[in-house]
C-alpha cells in the first residue's frame, strides 16, 4: 500500500465544499495509485512536482511529468494513475467561477507563478471568507491558468474495437515497429481501411499517432529516471541519437533538456 501524506487538509468530496476554489496537496511516498473512471462537478487542476501522472478519459490519454499540470473540466470522466514518488497540489474550480478555462481536458505549462499560487493556496483552509486575501489570490490563480500555454502531452484513443487492440499491442511491445501493413493484417483489417480509421478517429496518421505513443511513453521512462540511451533501447530506436532527433522535431527541444526545465535544474524559455 502506498504512503499518503496530505499536506494540511483531511479529504473531504470538493463538491461539498462552498469555496469557488479549494487547493489540496499531498505527496505519495511509496506504491501506486489508481482511481478508477469518476468525475466530479467541480474542475480539476493537477499540478506534478516530482514524478509522473497519467490520465485516461473516454477518447485520450494524457501523461503529465513534473512541473506541468493537467486541466480536467467538471463533469469529465476521467481516471488517474501514478507509480512510485509523486508530490503534487489539486485545485478543485466552481465551473461558474472560471468560464475563460479551457473546456476540454488539456496539459498546461506552469510558470513559477502559477506554481506558488497552487503551493500558497494549499495552505487555506477548506472554507476562507469571501473578499480576503484568499478571494484575490485565488482569482490570480485563475487567471494565470488562463494565460497558460496548452501542452501536446495527449494521445488520442481511437473508439475502434480493432484499433483500440492496435493501440494495446503497441503499448505492451513499444520495440515493435512494424509497417502500417503489418499491423493492419494483425487486427484483421486492410491497410487502407487503418488508414482511414485513424485519421477519422484520432485527427493523426498512424505515423504520427505512432510517434505521439513514442514521445508520451518516453515522458513517462524519463520522468521515473531512465536514460536516454535506455529509452532509445525500449522504443526500438536504432540508436540514441535517431530517437532524440524524432523527440527534438515534436516537442522543439532534446529529451535531457526537457526533463532539465521540468526538475528546475535549468530555465525554460520565456513564453511568447
Amino acid at each position: 500500500m502506498p504512503m499518503i501524506t496530505d499536506f494540511n487538509k483531511p479529504f473531504t468530496d470538493p463538491d461539498t465544499l462552498a469555496a469557488p476554489v479549494v487547493t489540496i496537496g499531498a505527496t505519495v511516498v511509496t506504491g501506486e495509485i489508481e482511481l478508477d473512471f469518476h468525475r466530479h462537478r467541480k474542475a480539476q487542476l493537477i499540478l506534478l512536482m516530482r514524478g509522473v501522472l497519467t490520465c485516461e478519459l473516454a477518447g485520450g490519454l494524457w501523461i503529465v511529468p513534473p512541473r506541468c499540470a493537467i486541466w480536467i473540466p467538471g463533469g469529465v470522466t476521467h481516471s488517474v494513475r501514478a507509480a512510485g514518488s509523486l508530490e503534487g497540489y489539486n485545485a478543485f474550480i466552481e465551473p461558474a467561477v472560471a468560464p475563460n478555462l479551457p473546456a476540454n481536458c488539456c496539459t498546461i505549462s506552469v510558470t513559477p507563478l502559477l506554481r506558488e499560487l497552487m503551493i500558497r493556496s494549499a495552505s487555506f483552509p477548506l472554507v476562507y471568507p469571501e473578499g480576503g486575501p484568499e478571494s484575490h489570490l485565488v482569482t490570480l490563480l485563475l487567471d494565470e491558468v488562463a494565460a497558460a500555454s496548452v501542452g501536446e502531452l495527449h494521445l488520442p484513443m481511437p473508439a475502434d474495437s480493432r484499433l483500440r487492440k492496435i493501440a494495446g499491442m503497441m503499448m505492451d511491445n513499444p520495440r515493435d515497429h512494424g509497417t502500417m501493413e503489418i499491423w493492419a493484417r494483425r487486427a484483421g483489417m486492410s491497410e487502407r481501411t487503418l488508414a482511414r480509421m485513424i485519421v477519422q478517429q484520432t485527427g493523426m496518421t498512424f505515423g504520427r499517432w505512432r510517434q505521439q505513443l513514442d514521445i508520451m511513453l518516453a515522458l513517462r521512462w524519463l520522468a521515473d529516471g531512465a536514460t536516454v540511451q535506455q529509452v532509445a533501447i525500449d522504443l526500438g530506436y536504432e540508436n540514441a541519437g535517431s530517437f532524440v532527433t524524432m523527440f527534438r522535431k515534436a516537442l522543439g527541444t532534446s529529451p535531457g533538456r526537457y526533463m532539465a526545465e521540468r526538475q528546475g535544474l535549468v530555465s525554460a524559455p520565456p513564453r511568447a
